[in-house]
């Protein structure tokens, strides 16, 4: 391997951190990448925003508290530096902004969800002298209390409050993430949400005061959520975080370019493969546009790196495609978690002696590997009761008859196993929504996760990026790997 290919391979590796949650930090201006897909879920009036793990929700949720991010992205969704944001509910404990999910569940014994997160919305936003005993309390539960005590004085308050902003020419957000961690049961959870967007729609004719919530779409994807008049004015307004193939790559040019010791490995590389030409603003290179919006030529200098295919020829497809392909779930959604996880992990690979690339592409099939295992992780923090239910299934080949799936279930008692553990403090919390419905329902249940699929032949199937980490086959397929 020349010194230039094995430079470019120690910059992947330096610029693609092992670990891209946040973990209750804040993003750094130089790897904050928008989407073209991102811009209309960030833009104030969309107010309710969907994206599965890792699709970038709670990094939304925390780049939107810092000014500095709010400047570099804001003249492109409409958000100006001089907002003021408050946190209505996140991953970390934060009693001052909002209740925790043990004081939540305490209120919910007593009050109506709806009110919960409008006693929330009103600490932040409202002030005046008519809020001077509202003030004064110290817990959450004295502060709902008055609120459902004073709906004619909470009403004006909130009126008062808009009204101000708009005069002093401001904008108020309130962000809320991380619901999961609202509750343990579905039937709180569900009334949580349902409070939320029934707050949502009161507050839709406010002028400076914006709420945004952040939600994975299975929290709302239940009826019970939407059982309040025009809830439909709320859920028809959704907007998703996807992340299309071209902003993927955009993603990968956006670390490596400003990689602070060796970035400029990987400019010089784009400037003589494709003729790409990088300005820097603010201190962090952009990506050009010929870089996040053509294809073809995202293809070329991808290429540059890996090689042409996935194997000694054509046939075994090409590296710009195959990754993104083999990452996706059944929705054929790609988390760029695990997009960058494969290819830093490519990049770990010990190179080959004839090795002509920086990456080969064994080293590719290896890293998928790897993101896979990182994915399996992160979905059973969301989801527990997914390993239970794939475990039983290590050995067997996809696609196949969902029978064969369902008797594999029936002999190891796994859909009983999860009814009895259901409500235990030890218990599985989220369980499969539809368990009562038996392994049919589960089988809905995981493929609106996108966890599993059902082929055009009626066969039941699991994405590469679930099926390897969990140890199922698939003739031709990336080796799984071993549990």
């Amino acid at each position: 391997m020349t010194e230039d290919l094995d430079r470019l391979r120690k910059l992947i590796l330096a610029a693609l951190p092992e670990d891209t949650s946040l973990h209750g930090g804040s993003p750094q201006l130089r790897y904050t990448y928008l989407p073209t897909a991102h811009m209309k879920a960030l833009r104030p009036d969309s107010m309710l925003v969907a994206g599965n793990r890792g699709s970038g929700k709670s990094f939304w949720w925390a780049a939107l508290q810092e000014s500095e991010l709010r400047g570099a992205i804001g003249g492109r969704v409409g958000i100006r530096r001089d907002t003021l944001v408050s946190t209505g509910f996140g991953e970390a404990s934060s009693p001052d902004n909002y209740p925790g999910k043990d004081t939540i569940a305490t209120l919910l014994d007593q009050f109506d969800a709806r009110r919960v997160w409008q006693t929330v919305v009103l600490k932040h936003v409202a002030d005046g002298e008519i809020l001077e005993e509202f003030r004064s309390l110290r817990t959450w539960q004295e502060r709902v209390k008055w609120v459902c005590g004073h709906p004619e004085e909470v009403e004006r308050c909130l009126f008062e409050a808009d009204q101000r902003l708009a005069v002093a020419d401001q904008f108020h957000m309130i962000l809320f993430d991380a619901l999961d961690r609202t509750a343990d049961k579905w039937e709180r959870m569900h009334a949580l949400v349902r409070g939320l967007l029934q707050v949502l729609l009161d507050f839709r004719s406010y002028q400076r005061i914006r709420l945004k919530v952040f939600v994975r779409p299975d929290q709302i994807e239940d009826r019970s959520v939407s059982t309040f008049p025009d809830s439909s004015k709320v859920l028809a307004q959704k907007t998703d975080l996807t992340w299309p193939r071209k902003d993927l790559y955009g993603l990968l040019w956006q670390y490596l370019a400003n990689e602070p010791n060796e970035g400029q490995v990987f400019r010089d590389l784009s400037a003589r493969e494709v003729d790409a030409q990088w300005n820097m603003q603010d201190g962090v290179w952009t990506v050009p546009e010929v870089l996040s919006s053509q294809e073809e030529t995202q293809k070329k200098l991808f290429h540059a790196i890996t090689g042409p295919w996935m194997g000694r020829d054509r046939r075994r497809g090409f590296p710009y495609s195959w990754l993104p392909n083999h990452l996706g779930d059944a929705n054929r959604q790609v988390s760029p978690r695990s997009f960058l996880a494969a290819i830093r992990h490519a990049a770990s690979d010990p190179p080959r002696a004839d090795q002509e690339n920086a990456l080969h592409y064994e080293s590719i099939k290896r890293g998928v590997q790897k993101a896979s295992t990182i994915r399996v992780r992160e979905i059973e923090e969301d989801y527990p009761w997914v390993r239970t239910l794939f475990m039983p299934l290590k050995g067997i080949s996809v696609p196949c008859p969902f029978d064969d799936i369902e008797q594999s279930w029936r002999n190891r008692g796994v859909l009983e196993e999860l009814q009895q553990s259901i409500g235990r403090p030890e218990g599985v919390r989220l369980p499969p929504r539809h368990i009562h419905l038996g392994p049919k329902g589960v089988f809905e249940d995981l493929k609106e996760l996108g966890l599993m699929e059902e082929t055009s032949d009626g066969r039941a199937n699991l994405p590469d990026v679930y099926r390897i980490g969990y140890g199922i086959g698939r003739r031709g397929g990336v080796r799984p790997v071993a549990r």
